[in-house]
């Protein structure tokens, strides 16, 4: 098993934090959803930095792997994550929310480089990645789809159809990632539509499955980068993680699913992010 060295585990600890002071800034701009964006930001930050083949310099690059964000409306943490990655330059960022910006609440791929594919509505990106990874298949390519779903999208039919096709066409260039923070926009999921656990499920239908802590940073990437988990078969991450992790006060609360925070908020949401910064690195040995 690959891992990372306790510098790297440091070193994107903080870059993930960072990416969460400057997302808490854009939602002062106006709205956004900061329960998926900061569940899903230290396994966006690994991926970015450490497990996609991509070149920011070179958007449209021919090898490239291909990223979707099923969950789009976690869309507001992936820009300030392509940003600092070098995508495009930070004045971008300070559209959001604006009119005609090119990053919206949900995002465009018309709009801004770095976004493979536009989503909206939740339950189509895992058939979307289907079908671009069976696609690479054909052409026997090496490049990889990997699809950030979140637990919510689970009740959707279109998952399970898609998730039956990735088996049957024994695609093993294709990751589906489920952020598993247990919380839709009013309450908790095993409350709504309980098809737990996921991974007996996705293992039923022809997946290769681990589960990871989402938000123990050396784990994230050991598991990435072990992707194929089998020959010929789709792989699954469950990733178990907190809803708005980071910010104490808005984790775990379908409160905070989504906030547009005052200038009060703003300053609160920063020193408690920095707190947790602190601890996190404490922890690491």
């Amino acid at each position: 098993m690959e891992k990372l060295s306790i510098e790297e585990i440091r070193d994107l600890i903080k870059k993930s934090y960072a990416n969460r002071i400057n997302t808490i800034k854009l939602l002062s701009k106006g709205d956004g959803h900061i329960g998926g964006a900061f569940s899903s930001m230290d396994m966006l930050t690994v991926l970015y930095n450490k497990i996609l083949k991509i070149n920011p310099k070179d958007p449209k690059w021919d090898k490239r792997d291909v990223f979707l964000l099923s969950a789009a409306h976690k869309a507001v943490g992936l820009y300030v994550v392509l940003q600092s990655v070098g995508y495009f330059e930070q004045d971008i960022i300070w559209t959001y929310y604006d009119l005609n910006s090119k990053i919206p609440t949900h995002p465009d791929a018309e709009l801004l480089c770095g976004i493979d594919f536009s989503f909206g509505s939740l339950g189509h990106g895992l058939s979307v990645g289907v079908g671009i990874a069976l696609a690479f298949k054909r052409q026997k390519s090496s490049r990889r789809v990997f699809v950030l779903m979140g637990d919510g999208e689970a009740c959707e039919g279109s998952v399970w159809e898609a998730a039956i096709a990735a088996s049957t066409y024994k695609l093993d260039n294709l990751t589906a990632i489920i952020d598993v923070n247990k919380l839709a926009c009013e309450d908790f999921i095993e409350n709504q539509v309980n098809i737990l656990p996921y991974e007996d499920k996705y293992r039923d239908f022809g997946w290769a499955v681990k589960t990871v802590d989402a938000h123990n940073i050396g784990q994230i990437y050991s598991t990435f980068k072990e992707v194929p988990f089998s020959k010929d078969k789709p792989n699954c991450i469950i990733a178990n993680s907190v809803k708005a992790k980071g910010v104490s006060f808005c984790e775990n609360s379908c409160s905070y699913h989504h906030w547009a925070p005052d200038e009060q908020g703003v300053k609160k949401a920063i020193e408690s992010i920095k707190e947790n910064l602190e601890k996190e690195l404490k922890n690491v040995s």
